[in-house]
């Protein structure tokens, strides 16, 4: 792995084992209702998480492998973890109301920030991939006022170019949460030498790893990409 050096960093049914329940939650965000599934956690862990969905346009959903995966990581008790993960559609997206924007999708972030707060009064680390990654940068480092409660950020597949646009970050360096930017060497939509340049202008605490082999997808790269994400977790919740 390719690295930057990094610094460490209620639910109204009740469970008894992390994963044990998954339930539908209806969301009220800026733009009508936010669908979202909670998958329960563990009794008494000290965090909860939030996952966002890629583009949309491309077929993301909170049904999305990567999502799922990193979820699991962050929910399911062999991982160690157990948190209630809150997985949600942006506007437009599945039952979700309101049109894509590619922008306002802060704001759903945020909306679902503040439920999740809201309802285990607990940190939360918020995730994200690709169009996920950014919206949930922007969200919690762009627009912090309303991310008071976010105790560490995780980027996978951070888009840097797509569409023919390029993408910049420099509102990273005023961002002094825990982050991890977690891609594939081989992303089609962010190179090795893009992806090391949005992290150098990040504030620290911070690491950038790039898994030898992986695609933006992490196509038969996922359990590397869980293991990665789950040993940076361990080092920011010690």
């Amino acid at each position: 792995m390719t690295t930057v050096p990094a610094s460490t960093l209620r639910s109204t049914t009740p469970t008894t084992s992390a994963s044990a329940l998954l339930r539908s939650v209806d969301l009220t965000g800026p733009a009508g209702r936010l669908e979202a599934l909670l998958n329960e956690g563990a009794p008494g862990t000290r965090f909860a998480s939030l996952v966002c969905h890629p583009h949309p346009a491309h077929g993301g959903t909170f049904h999305n492998k990567v999502v799922y995966h990193a979820m699991k990581v962050m929910n399911a008790p062999e991982w160690g973890f157990g948190w209630p993960v809150l997985r949600f559609n942006f506007r437009g997206t599945g039952r979700s109301e309101g049109e894509h924007d590619g922008q306002a999708e802060t704001d759903d972030v945020l909306a679902a920030l503040g439920w999740l707060e809201n309802e285990y009064r607990r940190p939360v680390v918020v995730a994200g991939f690709s169009f996920g990654a950014a919206m949930a940068l922007n969200a919690c480092c762009n627009r912090g006022g309303g991310a008071t409660g976010v105790r560490a950020l995780v980027a996978l597949g951070l888009p840097t170019h797509a569409g023919g646009r390029d993408y910049h970050y420099d509102f990273l360096a005023g961002c002094t949460l825990p982050k991890l930017f977690l891609s594939g060497d081989r992303d089609q939509f962010a190179s090795a030498e893009q992806l090391a340049a949005v992290a150098a202008v990040a504030a620290e605490p911070k690491r950038l790893e790039l898994l030898p082999g992986a695609d933006h997808f992490f196509a038969g790269r996922l359990e590397p990409m869980q293991s990665a994400l789950a040993d940076w977790l361990k080092e920011q919740v010690q």
